[in-house]
């Protein structure tokens, strides 16, 4: 489970706090309402690739350990 296909999803994933935490500084500072609908919308988005990377890395190892 170490390969390339398991790292892409490790980044993902610290994308989407990076972008969870860019849009709940926006909004606790009172900032622009639409980049914060903006930052939540990729946050989202972000997410579903995350989830569907996982999904992926788990079906391939347990095809390679069964």
């Amino acid at each position: 489970m170490s390969g390339p296909l398991f790292y892409i999803t490790i980044f993902v994933m610290l994308a989407v706090f990076a972008v969870l935490l860019a849009g709940l500084r926006n909004m606790m500072k009172q900032g622009d309402a639409n980049l914060s609908n903006k930052m939540m919308q990729a946050r989202v988005f972000l997410q579903f690739i995350a989830v569907v990377l996982i999904v992926v890395v788990v079906y391939l190892a347990r095809q390679g350990s069964g």
